[in-house]
């Protein structure tokens, strides 16, 4: 193969591009010490991206159990307003504890519940179910009753509070 590079006038050693030829050993390490620091924050930046992603993953991953057992507690809140007109104290007692106990595992899971009675209507909180007329000027554009209790789950809404509205 050499023969015939020659043979058209062409040596092997001109054969690679102009570029090359006239860059110096120094130049040439710049070039690479520069690639292998974009490389690494690359890479750091990657890591940085995972490690977020699995924190946030972490975060909400029981979002879909925790939605699915919130009917749960509200069917435990309803039990207790009916109960308290229950003749056996002992029953209402045991349902406050179970109430209780559902309650403090959800918040040290990061569940809180959303304010809603008396606020003003906020629609990235509150879902309005209904407007009725307010029973005073100071409760125009507020909730005037929450039908059914939204929660937060790490600061992010997972259900939004379903309210009636004075206007």
């Amino acid at each position: 193969m050499q023969e015939q590079k020659e043979e058209k006038g062409q040596p092997l050693e001109e054969q690679s591009p102009v570029e090359e030829q006239n860059v110096t050993p120094e130049t040439r390490l710049a070039e690479i010490n520069d690639k292998y620091i974009r490389l690494y924050s690359e890479f750091d930046n990657f890591k940085k991206r995972s490690l977020k992603e699995r924190v946030e993953f972490a975060k909400f991953a029981a979002e879909e159990a925790i939605t699915a057992i919130l009917p749960v507690l509200d069917d435990l809140e309803r039990a207790l307003k009916v109960g308290q007109n229950s003749s056996d104290p002992k029953f209402v007692e045991g349902i406050q504890l179970i109430h209780h106990k559902f309650l403090n595992a959800l918040k040290q899971k990061g569940v809180e519940e959303i304010k809603a009675e008396q606020e003003d209507f906020n629609t990235d909180i509150h879902e309005a179910i209904t407007n009725i007329p307010a029973p005073s000027e100071d409760k125009k554009g507020k909730v005037i009753e929450c039908v059914e209790k939204g929660y937060y789950l790490n600061g992010k809404v997972i259900r939004f509070a379903k309210v009636v509205v004075g206007i």
